[in-house]
C-alpha cells in the first residue's frame, strides 16, 4: 500500500515544523498523566483479579504462576493503555485536529477546495460515537481473550478501528462534499484501516505511544487530503475527455 508509506513520510517530514509539535504535545501530556494515575490506583486491582479467571485461573493451576501473574499484569496494562489511548484521541479528535487539517491544508494542499460541511458539532457527535462502540466492542469481545493470543490482537483491532473511524471522516469532512466521503470510504478502506493499525502499533511502544493518537491525526490527514486531491484529478480527466468524445 504505498499511498499509507507516502503518508507516514509526509507526516514525519512534518514533524520538523515547530507549530505541528505544539499541537502534538497537549494530548500526549494529559495522555500521560491518565496512563500514570490508572496505572497508581488500578493496575494491581486489575492484575489480582484477572489471575483469578480463565486462562490464567488455568494457568495457575498447571503451577506456571509466573506466566499467570505476567499475562494478568499485561492485561490490566493493555486495558489502562486503551483507556489512555481512548482520552487522548479525544482530545486529538476535538481540539488538535482542526488546528493541524487547517494548518496542512493550507501549506501542503492549498488547491483543495473546502466543499464540505466543516460542522465542528458533527465531527464532535462522530468521535464521542466512534468512542462509545469502541468502548462497547472492547466490552463484547472480550470472552474471545479466552482464546490464546487473541488477547493480544483485539487491542491493535480496536485502537486501529477507532482510528480509521475518528480521524478518517475529521479529515476529509471540511473538504469532500457527501459523494466524494463515500467513494473515499468504499475505495480506501482498507488501506484507512492499516494507516490506523500502524498508529496502534506505535501506542504499544513506550513514550512514542503517547503522541500515538496525534500522530494518527496527522497521518490520516496527510492521507485523505492526497486521496482526496487524486480523486478530484480524476474527475476532471473524466468530464475532459467525455467533452472531447461528443466534439
Amino acid at each position: 500500500m504505498p499511498e499509507v508509506f507516502l503518508a507516514l513520510r509526509r507526516s514525519f517530514a512534518s514533524l520538523r515544523r515547530g507549530r505541528v509539535w505544539l499541537y502534538m504535545l497537549g494530548p500526549a501530556i494529559l495522555a500521560l498523566i491518565v496512563m500514570v494515575g490508572l496505572s497508581a490506583f488500578l493496575l494491581d486491582r486489575m492484575a489480582a483479579a484477572f489471575i483469578e479467571q480463565p486462562p490464567m485461573s488455568w494457568i495457575t493451576a498447571w503451577g506456571a504462576f509466573w506466566l499467570a501473574h505476567l499475562l494478568a499484569a499485561l492485561g490490566g496494562w493493555l486495558i489502562i493503555l486503551s483507556a489512555s489511548y481512548l482520552v487522548a484521541i479525544l482530545l486529538t479528535a476535538i481540539i488538535v485536529m482542526p488546528l493541524l487539517l487547517n494548518h496542512l491544508a493550507a501549506t501542503d494542499y492549498p488547491e483543495l477546495a473546502r466543499m464540505g460541511s466543516d460542522s465542528t458539532a458533527a465531527a464532535a457527535w462522530n468521535s464521542l460515537w466512534a468512542a462509545v462502540l469502541f468502548a462497547v466492542g472492547w466490552l463484547l469481545t472480550m470472552p474471545l481473550w479466552l482464546v490464546p493470543g487473541v488477547g493480544l490482537v483485539l487491542p491493535l483491532f480496536w485502537m486501529a478501528w477507532l482510528n480509521r473511524r475518528t480521524f478518517a471522516y475529521d479529515a476529509l469532512s471540511v473538504h469532500a462534499t457527501d459523494d466524494e466521503w463515500r467513494a473515499l470510504r468504499q475505495r480506501q478502506a482498507m488501506p484507512l484501516l492499516a494507516l490506523g493499525f500502524v498508529m496502534a502499533l506505535l501506542a504499544h511502544v513506550p513514550f512514542a505511544g503517547l503522541l500515538a493518537p496525534s500522530l494518527a491525526a496527522l497521518g490520516y490527514v496527510h492521507y485523505c487530503l492526497e486521496a482526496l486531491r487524486r480523486l478530484r484529478q480524476g474527475a476532471v480527466v473524466a468530464i475532459i475527455e467525455r467533452v472531447e468524445g461528443t466534439a
